[in-house]
């Protein structure tokens, strides 16, 4: 009896023993993280745009007319007094002929008028007319004179118009682009070429209205060309277009280029490099960011504990390669990088990687 009672104490004691043992360990999870560190260069910003001569000019005729001749093509380099094209000048040829006509015709008029204003002055002074054929003779005299006037303004028009037929170039230049053909009818102020001068060139880009506000507009910019990268050159803002395009909401941004290597000729497409405006927040990787709810959140680990602790955020900017925090994170702490998705608050982990 008193082995039976042995034989039950040890069974207990042996389940006693089994049903205390210790628990398994906490699940240890690797993750990587970096140590949160304040924005110290801004975000770089790379655009495509052309080099443009820093001075363009638009030449036009001044009448509407048929173009009868183009004499300067694409890349020809044009002198003061060139002439530039020409329009059929036969309509203000004629418009000059008449003109001369009728000024002719009033200078004779009044040629006549004169001598009968003469010839009834000495006639009142002998009492052989009267006055009021005076009179008469005066009034036709004046309006012989006026008419003069008016016709000489008329021939002066018309000459202004028969010189108006020659495209004149009033500067040296190189053309960069034509807007009409010889046989075409254009009109007053249509562009017929575009010349270039030689006092610079500009890059000039086409900027997003978002990102006018993140670079500063002394910010240097790297331009170099895009068929060819090792033809580089450094330019500075020289003008930015005070109202943004109305169809693509961009703001047109002229680059001096403060060396213009020859190999960027004119018409080129170059790149535009430079960075954003440092942001005064913390900077990490994209891949750092998850949710607390509906909220924007990062994994915080506790550098004593080596615990997990789900904080949130608020987000200055977000891109698919990094974050900017404007509050939740100082610099200093230890964020989780990859692995957030698996993770739960309290939960221990082990650093894979950490950069200082």
């Amino acid at each position: 009896m008193k082995s039976a009672s042995t034989l039950a104490c040890l069974g207990l004691t042996v389940f006693a023993c089994v049903g205390a043992s210790a628990p398994p360990p906490p699940e240890v999870r690797p993750v990587r993280t970096v140590v949160a560190s304040a924005s110290t260069e801004g975000e770089p910003v790379s655009l495509t745009g052309h080099v443009r001569a820093r001075t363009e000019e638009n030449l036009a005729f001044r009448i509407d007319g048929r173009m009868i001749s183009r004499n300067a093509s694409v890349g020809q380099v044009v002198q003061p007094g060139d002439v530039v094209a020409e329009i059929d000048p036969q309509p203000q040829q004629d418009g000059l002929h008449a003109a001369q006509a009728q000024n002719e015709a009033a200078q004779a008029a009044v040629h006549e008028a004169s001598n009968t204003l003469q010839r009834q002055k000495t006639l009142l002074g002998q009492g052989w007319t009267t006055r009021a054929q005076f009179d008469a003779a005066e009034r036709a005299y004046l309006n012989a004179k006026a008419q003069v006037d008016s016709t000489a303004a008329a021939l002066h028009t018309a000459q202004d118009q028969f010189g108006y037929t020659k495209l004149v170039a009033d500067s040296s230049g190189a053309v960069i682009a034509t807007g009409a053909e010889a046989g075409e009818v254009v009109r007053a102020g249509q562009t017929i070429v575009t010349v270039a001068h030689g006092d610079g060139a500009d890059a000039v880009f086409d900027v997003p209205a978002s990102l006018m506000r993140q670079v500063a507009p002394d910010a240097p910019i790297d331009i170099a060309l895009t068929d060819d990268p090792s033809v580089r050159a450094v330019g500075q803002v020289r003008e930015v277009a005070p109202q943004a395009d109305p169809i693509t909401r961009s703001y047109r941004v002229k680059v001096a280029l403060s060396a213009w290597p020859k190999a960027m000729r004119l018409g080129a497409t170059v790149t535009g490099q430079t960075h954003m405006q440092v942001a005064s927040g913390i900077e990490l990787p994209a891949t750092a960011l998850t949710t607390a709810g509906d909220r924007p959140a990062v994994w915080i680990v506790d550098g004593k504990t080596q615990q997990v602790s789900l904080r949130t955020v608020d987000l200055l900017r977000q891109d698919s390669s990094r974050i900017v925090i404007s509050r939740g994170v100082e610099s200093g702490e230890i964020v989780v990088t990859a692995g957030v998705h698996a993770l739960r608050p309290g939960q221990n982990v082990r650093l894979l990687g950490a950069s200082q």
